[in-house]
Formats: C-alpha cells, structure tokens, sequence
C-alpha cells in the first residue's frame, strides 16, 4: 500500500538544512515591504508564484537573486521575530520535531541591528514558535545555525558568534552563497578556530561546484556535515558489468559517515540534478551514504519536507521504513547534544512511526490485502 502525503505529515521528521530567509510567508513578504516601502516584483497574490518562477532557472546565481526581497524585509528585530516565529509554525504543522534553521547574520544589519542583536531576535522567535507549537499539540525544537557568506570576508566574526551563542540555541556555523571561485579554504582561519572551540560546523559543498569543493570542505576545513553534497556522485563509477565503484573521496565519505544534507527541488532548480528521479539521493540511498532530505528555501522552491518526501516517494518507491532510516540519519547528524538526540530518537520519532506503520498493518488487513 503506497504511503500517502497525510501519512508523510504526520511522520516525525527531522529537518537539518533550511534557510530562514528562503521560507517566509508570500502573505509576509508582502505585509514588511509594505511597512517599509520596498518596491517587490509582483502582486501579493502573485508572490509565491514569483519566487518559484525565479527561482527554477537552472542557475544558481539567478537563484540567489530572488532573496534579495526577502532580506530586505528582515532588518529589524520585530521583522526578523516575526519570521522566526512563523517559520517553527510552519515547521511543526508539517510534522517536523527537530529542525536546525540557518540564515546569515551579516545580512540583516542595514538597520540599528548588530550582529548580537540579530541572534537574539531570532532566537526569540523560535522561543515563541516553540511555545505556539506546544500549544497547538505539535510540539518541536528548533536551534539555529548562524552562517558568513563565503564571497564576504567575515566568516571570523560569524564563527565566534556561534561559539559565543552556542548555550543560547545555536549549535553551529556554515558557510553559503556562490561556490565557484569562493572555495571553504577562503576561511580556514574560521574552521581552524572553531574546531580548537569544540564547535560543530557544515559547510556547502558539492552544490554549484564539483568533486574540490566537498573535498576541501572535509580535508582541509574539517566539516561534521556536507550542504547538499550531491556531486559526491561524480567520484562513484559504474562498471561495464553493473557494478558500482567508488572513488577514494566517494569512499571516504561512506566509510566515516559524513553526513549529506540533500535538498532534491532546489537541486533541480538550481540545475545540480536533471530530475527528481535522477537525483543522486536515488543511488547515494542505495549505497547507503548518510543520506538525509532537506527543504533548503521552502519558498523559493514552493515546497515543504513532507513535498520532498512524496516527491522522492513516487521516484524511487520509498516507503514508511525509508523515510524512518532518512529521519533517523538526520537526528543522529544533528548538532544537538546526544543525550537530546538519542530521546527525540526514542520518545518521539521511534514510537511515531511505529504507530504509523501499525495503522497501516491494520488498515491492510481491514481492506483485505493480507
């Protein structure tokens, strides 16, 4: 009996790559630039559709572009408050548990903020979206990642936020924007201070550019998780009998359980896979890479983590057992303490599929199908 989108809402799962700039409400959107007199590309009603559109350009470049509306509306506490909330609330009524959420702190200073401000305001909306979840039945926990633009020459100053924050609900750094000319070895003064401090950090890698980027990601610059990673596949080989071969790096990466934080729409929007069914999350599962699903900008790719889920459900077959091997994989991943993992794993996740897949036995055998 094929899972159904219910079925995968009401799943617990785990969310590990999201930025918060790329999830706002259209309503929103619209609503801050209106405060503020920011001039935006297309009718409220016809916002969402905007930034879809945009955003499925095969470019990642172009893809960037479409978040120049979104920061704007973010420059002060109450906005950035405002957005934090409405992103855990939306998190949770979509069944996610845990998600670590990541924005850039430099990005939103044009007005009065610093960059201690910009945390704590953040910070104070995944406090109240946590608080309206609990209420509302959906309970969730929410930690931020703070991340410097890699084209930007403050990855420093970002770095000894996150350790200055890190028992204030951040749990860890990363480095984002475009990858081609900006290689993560740009900030290994960053990477080196954050590991003598014991702090966890990911890195993108593998999205815009190929095989040296993941590889400096991990060798150079040490990184606990890989951003998207799906040019990992480029090091795999298929041989002339069907067999499959793995690269040194390829091998690396399986063997030490380096996690992948996939994000399947917004790698076919940005042109990394050619379709949901060739995506390489298909072959990577296979393999059994430490595969995790992610939604990366839920608006610009007009999507949620139970849509990825379905989408690679119809692709590849999956069924209640994959997306609990997928959830699990990101809760062992996540840069939460472990005691908080290992009970989110065995109060909440565990017993939540399990549930789900005693439904579905019983729904079988009431329809006749055993």
């Amino acid at each position: 009996m094929k899972i159904t989108p219910e079925e995968i809402v009401r799943a617990p799962k785990v969310l590990l790559h999201d930025h918060l700039d790329g999830g706002l409400r259209p309503q929103t959107v619209a609503e801050l630039a209106r405060e503020i007199g920011h001039e935006l590309p297309a009718a409220p009603e016809q916002l969402g559709e905007w930034f879809r559109e945009s955003a499925d350009s095969g470019s990642l470049e172009r893809y960037l572009e479409t978040f120049a509306h979104t920061v704007a509306v973010m420059q002060t506490a109450e906005s950035l408050t405002r957005v934090a909330t409405e992103c855990v609330e939306d998190l949770a009524a979509d069944g996610i548990v845990y998600a670590e959420v990541r924005y850039a702190p430099e990005l939103h200073l044009s007005g009065d903020l610093d960059l201690d401000h910009v945390v704590r305001a953040v910070g104070a909306g995944f406090a109240e979206g946590e608080r309206r979840a609990a209420e509302a039945g959906r309970p969730i926990v929410v930690r931020q990642i703070v991340t410097a633009m890699r084209h930007a020459a403050r990855s420093m100053e970002i770095a000894e936020l996150a350790v200055r924050y890190r028992d204030q609900g951040v749990v860890g750094f990363d480095i984002a924007g475009a990858e081609a000319g900006y290689p993560p070895t740009r900030h290994l003064d960053a990477f080196e201070y954050l590991q003598r401090e014991n702090a966890h950090f990911t890195i993108h890698a593998g999205e815009g550019f190929g095989l040296p980027s993941i590889w400096q990601a991990i060798q150079w610059c040490g990184a606990d998780r890989l951003g998207h990673g799906v040019r990992i596949v480029d090091d795999i080989t298929h041989t002339a009998d069907g067999d499959v071969r793995l690269g040194r790096l390829a091998a690396y990466v399986r063997d030490k359980r380096i996690p992948l934080e996939m994000c399947p729409s917004s790698n076919v929007q940005t042109g990394a896979a050619p379709s949901l069914a060739e995506h390489p999350a298909g072959l990577l599962t296979r393999l059994r890479f430490r595969v995790t699903i992610n939604t990366d900008n839920r608006l610009m790719s007009g999507t949620s983590l139970s849509r990825e889920f379905a989408g690679l459900a119809d692709a590849f077959g999956y069924e209640l057992a994959d997306l609990q091997w997928f959830t699990l994989n990101a809760m062992k991943s996540a840069f939460l303490p472990f005691d908080q993992r290992l009970a989110l794993i065995n109060n909440v996740i565990k017993p939540g599929y399990a549930a789900l897949g005693a439904e579905r036995a019983f729904a079988q055998m009431h329809h006749g199908t055993f």
